[in-house]
């Protein structure tokens, strides 16, 4: 093809072959948006340059190679705002016995940690972005804890590695998940080879308001972002600040600039109006962001309620209504914090509708545009100059879509498509009096699907 040439490649069927990973993408045609408009898409340096509601066949005049993408929908591509690739997939190392709450769940990684290196680190975690992606999530923050034995920074140098390796087809944001038994020198180190983001878990903490400080410090002298773990907890303090409330505090005070996201903050959810109210003001006025996390909040917390017990989420209807930006992904996935978890982010968004209340498009927006803005990345989507990372999915309802009824996809980062994934199913329900039962009938089953050949 000459290069002003155009070509046009057909997506195809839901349930057709596989074949467009890899390919660099100039445009896309006959897509639909969720404003329902067909619209053509040119896509040039890794952004979307014109939109446009001609007809596909004179959209081929674009040079390069096009998409048609008609029967298909494109929804903005999905981040995972808090992740812990450290941890992923080890859920096969544990007991599979009862589940654990928060305190047993970082007892049972204390004891993993030390027999983890970070060949370990790398190969789990680059399986489970392989997931991520498959399912249409370019943009991973991903926590990494300091252990305590051993090394404090091998499991930093492995998701560094990966990140830098993924760069231009993932964003990956490394943030260092400190301890209070984690020195300022090996924070400084690790803002020394390359860390997007400073991270703390002040609740775990025996005093949370000093690591607060200690973090802040930090954030303060180099000028990286922040992402605390904050209020993981559904019961109140008998006394003192909230984490978010004092993060919040001294955001305003210390005049910070760059972003600071409070993650979890379940305890937002367990507070009576009266509370709510002032603090989410608070939370707005100090621009921090939020991110909430259902799959693994609902897994860790509760677990002593004898009734009504607690949803494990932050106040994110009183967020939302408030201007914060809401950010919402699945946390752990496999391991000691949560034994499931399939890194879609339509899981997220299904849990979103049914335990937070939120509408098919509120629940969109807080894995995509309200994610990037909480990881402070510039907007993603069909709109002219934003980033053209994106998801095509079997043109249906948001809602269905987004309930997770919907697996086939195509995922674009910067206009090339990082991943295809088709589904093909076979079923055999017809009624019983009309299988064949002579097992030498020319309209017998083939001997490869007989029951008993696939019990063997």
């Amino acid at each position: 093809m000459h290069h002003d040439e155009a070509a046009v490649l057909p997506v195809g069927a839901p349930d057709g072959a596989a074949t467009l990973a890899g390919a660099d993408v100039t445009g896309v045609l006959g897509v639909r948006t969720v404003d329902g408009r067909t619209v053509d898409l040119r896509i040039a340096d890794g952004r979307v340059v014109a939109v446009s509601a001609t007809a596909t066949r004179d959209a081929a005049a674009v040079p390069g190679l096009l998409l048609d993408a008609r029967g298909w929908l494109a929804l903005p591509a999905a981040c995972e705002p808090h992740a812990h690739l450290d941890k992923t997939l080890t859920a096969s190392r544990l007991d599979p016995g009862g589940g654990e709450d928060l305190v047993g769940a970082v007892a049972r990684w204390r004891e993993l940690a030390p027999g983890i290196d970070g060949a370990d680190v790398a190969d789990r975690a680059r399986r489970a972005v392989e997931r991520y992606v498959a399912r249409g999530i370019t943009t991973i923050r991903t926590h990494v804890d300091a252990p305590a034995v051993g090394d404090p920074l091998r499991m930093l140098d492995a998701l560094l590695g990966l990140r830098d390796e993924l760069a231009g087809s993932v964003t990956l944001q490394v943030c260092l998940l400190g301890g209070s038994h984690t020195s300022d020198a090996v924070y400084a180190e690790a803002v020394a080879r390359g860390v997007d983001v400073l991270g703390g878990c002040p609740h775990l903490a025996p005093d949370p308001a000093v690591e607060i400080r200690r973090v802040l410090d930090l954030a303060e002298r180099t000028g990286l972002p922040v992402d605390l773990h904050a209020d993981e907890q559904t019961t109140l303090p008998a006394g003192g600040l909230l984490d978010v409330e004092d993060v919040a505090l001294q955001v305003i005070a210390r005049g910070l600039e760059q972003r600071v996201t409070a993650s979890h903050a379940v305890r937002l959810g367990a507070l009576p109006p009266e509370r709510l109210v002032p603090l989410v003001d608070l939370v707005a006025r100090a621009g921090l962001g939020v991110v909430t996390l259902p799959i693994t909040n609902l897994y860790l917390q509760g677990r002593d309620a004898t009734h009504l017990a607690p949803r494990g989420l932050t106040a994110v209807r009183a967020l939302i209504d408030a201007g914060v930006p809401v950010a919402a992904g699945a946390d752990n996935v496999r391991d000691p914090f949560n034994p499931v978890g399939t890194c879609d982010p339509f899981e997220t968004t299904s849990l979103l509708m049914t335990a937070a209340h939120l509408t098919a498009r509120e629940a969109l927006d807080a894995v995509t545009a309200g994610a990037r803005t909480v990881l402070g990345l510039p907007p993603a989507g069909v709109a002219v100059g934003q980033r053209a990372d994106l998801v095509l999915v079997p043109d249906a309802a948001l809602g269905e879509v987004l309930a997770g009824g919907e697996h086939a996809r195509v995922v674009l980062s910067g206009g090339r498509v990082v991943a295809d994934t088709r589904v093909t199913r076979a079923l055999a329900l017809d009624p019983v009096a009309t299988r064949p039962t002579d097992p030498h009938s020319r309209d017998a089953a083939p001997a490869a699907h007989r029951p008993d050949q696939l019990v063997r």
